[in-house]
């Protein structure tokens, strides 16, 4: 176990009682681990703007309308022009008008962020969001290891 820091915040009380409301939802079992998360997260999202070549994954959701014929061409064409940062897409019906897709992404935290804005920006994309995780790519696709 990595050796631990201890420090003291002070919130005030409403803040602090949506906080542990808040921990109690996610299921963390004390606010230390709450807090240390929130920090990893925050820290990951600020690595993405300075440096945007550090390796990453993410995935991509959005949803659209799949009675419009021309929105799959329109996104099998940005995810063909950047091939080699999508890994698998899932496509799911939700009902009789929408479909979700999910795109599993890997590579340069700015090339990930410039692919999602490229597929959440077309015509026909209802809304979508991109949760990147910073640093946590590897160097060779389909390096895989449990050692």
């Amino acid at each position: 176990m990595p050796s631990m820091e201890r420090f003291t915040i002070s919130l005030p009380a409403q803040l602090a009682a949506d906080f542990d409301q808040w921990i109690e939802k996610r299921g963390y079992t004390n606010r230390s681990e709450a807090v240390r998360d929130l920090v990893r997260g925050t820290l990951a999202s600020d690595l993405v703007t300075t440096l945007p070549d550090l390796p990453s994954v993410a995935s991509l959701a959005y949803v659209y309308d799949h009675h419009d014929q021309t929105v799959s061409g329109r996104l099998a064409k940005a995810q063909h022009q950047h091939h080699g940062l999508v890994v698998a897409t899932v496509h799911a019906h939700l009902d009789h008008e929408r479909c979700l897709e999910v795109s599993i992404l890997r590579g340069p935290a700015a090339e990930l962020g410039e692919l999602a804005n490229a597929i959440t920006a077309l015509k026909g994309i209802r809304n979508g969001r991109l949760h990147l995780i910073a640093g946590e790519s590897e160097t060779v696709h389909g390096a895989h290891s449990h050692d």
